[in-house]
């Protein structure tokens, strides 16, 4: 699936797009897990400093 997205992102018009891959740690468990999301390279820091 990488490939798919990496091909995708590459194209003419993606490259103001990034994909962005956070770890959250879980308040139930305390196990970490991965949240995954396709934005705009202006909103990558907005979706690093939510929580």
């Amino acid at each position: 699936m990488a490939k798919k997205v990496v091909a995708t992102l590459k194209k003419d018009g993606g490259q103001s797009i990034s994909k962005c891959i956070k770890m959250v740690k879980s308040q139930k468990t305390g196990a970490y897990q991965f949240k995954e999301a396709i934005v705009d390279k202006e909103l990558a820091k907005e979706f690093f400093a939510k929580k």
